[in-house]
């Protein structure tokens, strides 16, 4: 599938800003899956800093807006290639263990009720079967609702609640397969998906858990699926704070606001789309 990519996050600030420094995870990973064709990262008024490519195998790049600036504009565009690997993340190269991706964190930290959840499936010695019942039963768990949970909420809490979003589902599967001894993360990236025929596109978040003989396999508590050929892959970290694809640190007083616009398109359909238009 080849898709186009627009992203776009605003930061306002209720008073001048100055020395922002931006760490990005932006840029598309490089494995098996997908192949990026063209892929442009922007910071209106930023200077761009080095880059480079972490233990993870992820793109991080640093950007500076001196500033006083009351608004940072980071926009993303660009063309990626994708194919399905039935969720497995081959080709990727990283050097980080994959034990260190058992170590609980806030947002993953368990509970009761998320250690009566992981308990609640049977023993199996395919790790991957295990993986799957899993994701399973964090789907039949918590309801896909927006709106009802925030950024800080943590997977104990959204499990109480038994509703949330994407973010919420995942962290409640990191947190139950690490109960059952497998090293999981969080990944962040794009969804392409329709709903009753209409585009349905967002920054999207599942989990990868770690499988002896297979490695990284991506699971989608929210959608109960695998990840395939709609989505796309940015980076990963042991939760949601640690994987974001925009992290910062800015000097000045007063609140901000963010503003954030995803579009993910199939670019066959677009070009369609496109000579349609054209020929009425």
């Amino acid at each position: 599938m080849k898709l186009r990519i627009s992203h776009q996050t605003a930061y306002r600030y209720g008073h001048p800003t100055r020395n922002i420094v931006q760490s990005l995870r932006l840029t598309p990973s490089v494995f098996e899956g997908q192949r990026t064709q063209d892929w442009q990262i922007e910071v209106r008024g930023g200077i761009r800093g080095p880059g480079f490519r972490d233990g993870a195998g992820d793109w991080i790049e640093g950007w500076t807006v001196r500033g006083p600036s009351q608004e940072v504009v980071v926009s993303v565009r660009g063309r990626v290639e994708t194919r399905d690997t039935a969720g497995v993340l081959r080709g990727h190269r990283e050097m980080i263990n994959p034990l260190a991706y058992l170590r609980d964190t806030k947002p993953t930290a368990p509970d009761d009720n998320l250690r009566d959840l992981a308990g609640s499936v049977s023993e199996t010695a395919d790790r991957l079967d295990l993986a799957h019942k899993l994701s399973a039963a964090v789907s039949a768990a918590i309801a896909f609702r927006p709106g009802v949970t925030e950024s800080h909420t943590t997977a104990a809490e959204a499990l109480k609640l038994g509703e949330g979003v994407c973010q919420d589902h995942t962290h409640a599967l990191i947190a139950t397969a690490r109960l059952r001894e497998m090293p999981a993360r969080y990944v962040s990236g794009y969804l392409h998906s329709t709903i009753n025929g209409e585009p349905d596109d967002a920054a999207h978040a599942w989990a990868e858990i770690h499988i002896a003989g297979l490695g990284w396999v991506g699971f989608d508590a929210a959608n109960a699926c695998g990840p395939d050929e709609r989505y796309v892959r940015l980076g990963s970290g042991l939760d949601a704070q640690d994987a974001a694809p925009i992290r910062g640190i800015s000097q000045g007083r007063g609140g901000e606001m963010m503003d954030v616009s995803v579009s993910v398109e199939e670019l066959e359909s677009f070009q369609q789309q496109s000579q349609s238009q054209t020929q009425s």
